[in-house]
């Protein structure tokens, strides 16, 4: 008999939350097979068989487990015979039909089909009695989504949260983008979207002003000198936030690649807890589920996140005249205990700036 015990799943991974067995009870498992899903406060893990044999399982989807837990056993052996698939049975001989000899021909149908009696009809049912039961489903909270509600309520509690807004016009990118996308495409594979535009404006921005790159260690401030870039992705399980690393030595193309790299590996339940720890700076993009404002919250212990809104087409004035422009409303949440507001506003134009001219980026001007 083998037990299935919860591996060990990372660093600072203590244990996690049974998600789903792939197999039931009884079932014959084979060595590798993924016997079930296993939900953290960081990434979903899969736990493989070791042994081949019949399944036992001890711990059921939505208990809490630990690394070591024993949540069943494999009874090793063979494939029982009932899974090894038999010959399919001969066909029956089948031997020629009876002739039927034929009806004079002065029968009528009402001679040889028999008179049915009348079915009574359905006596009518009761309308059902209203009830409360189904108006509410009561589900267990995920680690993940635990530790999302935790981070968020600590954030909110420890750090003095304000938020800063601009616009900036996206015209220039989008003209841009359209420009070099097909060439962009045929080289890397890939498609140019807005994303890495943005990652490669917030590390100029941070460039510009470092106070922004700061973390706080109890009474000490801790300034990075790196730009590993957090994304945050909405997924099933909840929102996540994987780190593009070292943003700064990336082109447009590698960061793309990076990007729709993870969002495949998220997709996937594959992302490990390595992809999501190491951020300096968080950009947050609401505008693809339709957002027009918002004041996001930064992700402890970094200092600042950058919020991303919808594209509208809006009246704006240019040299004196109005014209329409497609407008972004952009907004920086920062810790004002180690950000001042001087800072923060200096940090969100210079990303505007490089949004509005985005072939300064491209030269490095």
């Amino acid at each position: 008999m083998a037990d299935i015990k919860i591996p060990a799943l990372g660093e600072s991974v203590t244990g996690g939350q049974i998600a789903k067995w792939h197999f039931k009870n009884g079932d014959f498992v084979k060595v590798g097979d993924i016997l079930l899903t296993l939900e953290t406060d960081k990434v979903a893990a899969e736990v493989t068989a070791e042994a081949s044999g019949t399944l036992s399982i001890t711990k059921q989807p939505g208990d809490d487990v630990v690394i070591g837990d024993v949540v069943g056993q494999i009874a090793e052996g063979a494939a029982p015979a009932a899974t090894i698939a038999a010959p399919p049975p001969p066909a029956p001989v089948t031997s020629p039909a009876p002739k039927i000899e034929e009806k004079p021909a002065n029968i009528t149908k009402f001679e040889v089909v028999p008179k049915s009696e009348p079915v009574p009809e359905p006596a009518s049912k009761p309308a059902p009695s209203p009830s409360s039961e189904g108006r509410i489903t009561r589900k267990k909270m995920t680690p993940l989504r635990k530790k999302i509600a935790d981070q968020l309520v600590s954030a909110q509690k420890t750090a003095a949260i304000l938020t800063t807004f601009n616009e900036c016009d996206m015209s220039n990118v989008m003209a841009l983008r359209s420009k070099l996308q097909d060439a962009f495409v045929a080289k890397n594979g890939v498609k140019l979207g807005f994303m890495s535009f943005f990652i490669k404006a917030v590390v100029e921005a941070l460039k510009a002003v470092p106070q922004i790159n700061v973390r706080v260690e109890g009474d000490e401030i801790v300034h990075q000198h790196y730009y590993d870039i957090g994304v945050a992705v909405g997924t099933e399980r909840g929102l996540i936030v994987p780190v593009l690393r070292d943003a700064d030595q990336k082109s447009f193309a590698e960061l793309e690649q990076d990007i729709l790299g993870y969002a495949k590996k998220a997709k996937d339940g594959k992302l490990q807890v390595s992809d999501l720890t190491g951020g300096v700076f968080t950009i947050s993009n609401g505008g693809v589920y339709g957002s027009l404002l918002s004041t996001p919250i930064i992700n402890p212990p970094q200092s600042g996140i950058l919020g991303m809104h919808s594209i509208q087409q809006r009246p704006v004035a240019v040299d004196g005249q109005v014209v329409i422009r497609p407008m972004m409303n952009l907004a920086l949440s920062y810790d004002h205990r180690v950000v001042d507001g001087k800072e923060a506003v200096t940090f969100l134009i210079r990303v505007k700036d490089c949004i509005e001219n985005p072939a300064r980026m491209l030269v490095g001007a």
